[in-house]
């Protein structure tokens, strides 16, 4: 009887003394030998980092932080060299994995985690196509004033920002259309913060209660509340 006790008492004990973890992200990233993997996240307008692992050798890891409510981590590899890559992703609690690769440790990232993750991989992928249709203006834009094209000028310039327009109503209807998701307030906060005040206002009125209550809900409400305030 005393063993079982005894042995109750080591395994209360031990369980007492690991830590829980609000987020774990663990991978691979293939081919990797050595470097330093950083969990980030912005903290106000700098990023701190929450976690880090030294890669000596085995390409896979585990990293972890506190997490209060869903938000946007930032996955960065320094590789021993003078070059940084940094993976976007949204967490919720619990395990994200994502796994990648060395060469192309950005591209090749597939991320299985959080419901928010793929709400901002949906929005992603429309808006990688657009801004690509705006590079390309960029540099007609660029060659039309090479070429002293005034005329050609003048029309990729509508174009360029009737293609501003189409990305700020996108994302407007985007988080309209998520208003039950992390994701909406942050990206009204993140790719959308200098759209009218009435855009913003009618994402954060359509918020549902719980989303208001996040991380983004909360700062999206303090930066509309700052904006009307400095117009009084």
């Amino acid at each position: 009887m005393k063993k079982i006790t005894f042995l109750f008492l080591v395994l209360l004990i031990t369980s007492c003394s690991e830590k829980q973890h609000d987020l774990i992200v663990r991978g691979n990233i293939k081919e990797l030998k050595k470097g330093t993997i950083y969990l980030k996240k912005a903290n106000d307008t700098v990023l701190i980092t929450v976690d880090s692992l030294v890669i000596n050798g085995n390409s896979q890891f585990e990293l972890h932080s506190d997490l209060e409510s869903p938000e946007v981590f930032f996955l960065y590899l320094d590789k021993n060299s003078s070059e940084e890559d940094r993976i976007t992703f949204f967490a919720d609690k619990g395990i994200t994995e994502i796994n990648s690769t060395l060469k192309n440790f950005v591209f090749d990232a597939k991320i299985n985690g959080s419901d928010q993750q793929k709400v901002l991989e949906e929005y992603n992928a429309i808006i990688s196509r657009m801004n690509n249709r705006n590079l390309d203006l960029i540099k007609e834009h660029f060659e039309a004033q090479k070429n002293n094209d005034t005329a050609k000028v003048r029309v990729l310039e509508k174009e360029s920002d009737n293609a501003l327009k189409r990305k700020y109503l996108y994302t407007v209807n985007f988080a309209l259309n998520n208003t039950d998701s992390e994701v909406a307030p942050y990206l009204a906060l993140s790719e959308i913060y200098n759209a009218r005040i009435k855009f913003l206002d009618t994402i954060n009125n359509n918020l549902t209660p719980k989303v208001k209550k996040s991380k983004y809900g909360k700062e999206l409400q303090l930066y509309i509340d700052k904006i009307k305030a400095s117009k009084k």
